[in-house]
């Protein structure tokens, strides 16, 4: 039984500043886009670990959908060993790293390199050896804002690369509702708090909660898992595709199991809704994180489902920050990450 707490830690200082200082490197993004696509571009991977990597799940989502070149998804090390048949001149990698000393991920760079591949980095500082292992980098400068501005470096190279290769979108709505970002993103957390503790309160002491999301809000949910509950929290938890559900993991579901359903505004939002209903019906331990919830001002209602994986993913930093207070149990606290040979 949770005991133990500590004080609830407020949305971080720099919030605004630092989904700032992202926007305003949108015009070297283009640049650098534009570059890359008059030299010819075939196609385009998204590489990193941990969070890095389920920060590009939206843009992952978004080229897919509209691009005309292939778009590839992967971990680091993965990439090294792997080594993709496709990779070499003409492709674009974009490389994340918070820290820039992921060393696959820096690792990644040098081998996207060697094979004459365009490297673009996405990360705290600019002086990083990831960012110095690339051709550009793209930075947030904060140590403690990072999911929000490293969603928006990405959309922004995203929808750079859609224009730039020619496909039809209403581009200037798209940064309009970009630049509206600092404000709406605050109001989300703002908006969300409620929430955020109810859910926290609720499951701070059950031995597993599962997680489950879909298409370009996938990220959001993983990442809560993985990042926050498991290495942040130390508490058992499992990310499942919300389609992917109904094939096997639903089988697990009590009245007593705890799920966390995160529910976006894109094109798949039907399938969290098929889970919802399962979920109403046979638990009476599921909690929803439906991105409804967010006012998100000046984000127009036609462009919220590209912006919403972003809000959800925010969120999950909060919840994770309502876990700390309510369990007593400091974010910050590892047993092996950082501290041991691994």
């Amino acid at each position: 039984m949770t005991t133990a707490t500590l004080p609830l830690k407020p949305i971080t200082e720099d919030f605004k500043e630092a989904v700032a200082f992202a926007l305003s490197q949108h015009e070297a993004a283009r640049a650098f886009v534009a570059e890359v696509v008059e030299g010819g571009l075939r196609n385009v991977f998204l590489v990193g670990c941990g969070g890095s990597l389920t920060a590009s799940y939206p843009v992952h989502f978004l080229l897919e959908t509209r691009a005309g070149f292939p778009v590839f998804h992967m971990n680091s090390d993965e990439f090294n060993l792997r080594k993709p048949a496709l990779l070499g001149e003409g492709s674009l990698v974009l490389v994340s790293s918070h820290t820039g000393t992921t060393k696959e991920t820096v690792a990644a760079a040098h081998y996207a390199k060697s094979t004459g591949a365009k490297v673009a980095a996405l990360t705290r500082d600019d002086d990083s050896p990831l960012a110095q292992a690339a051709d550009i980098a793209f930075t947030y400068r904060s140590e403690d804002t990072v999911v929000a501005p490293k969603g928006v470096l990405f959309g922004q190279l995203a929808y750079a690369l859609l224009e730039k290769t020619g496909v039809e979108g209403d581009y200037a709505a798209i940064r309009k509702a970009y630049e509206a970002l600092p404000d709406a993103l605050y109001t989300a957390q703002e908006e969300g708090e409620a929430l955020a503790h109810t859910i926290a309160t609720a499951l701070a002491d059950e031995p597993v909660t599962y997680v489950l999301s879909a298409g370009p809000n996938y990220g959001a949910g993983y990442g809560f898992t993985m990042c926050y509950l498991m290495e942040m929290q130390w508490k058992h938890g499992g990310s499942y595709h919300a389609g992917e559900f109904f094939h096997g993991a639903f089988e697990v579901v009590t009245e007593d199991q705890p799920v966390i359903l995160f529910l976006g505004e894109d094109a798949t939002r039907p399938m969290a809704e098929r889970t919802r209903r399962f979920l109403d019906k046979y638990t009476r331990k599921a909690h929803y994180v439906d991105s409804r919830i967010f006012s998100l001002p000046g984000v127009p209602e036609e462009l919220r489902g590209d912006i919403t994986p972003i809000a959800l993913d925010v969120f999950g930093t909060r919840l994770a920050r309502h876990y700390e207070s309510v369990r007593g149990h400091d974010l910050d606290k590892r047993r092996y990450m950082f501290q041991v040979e691994y």
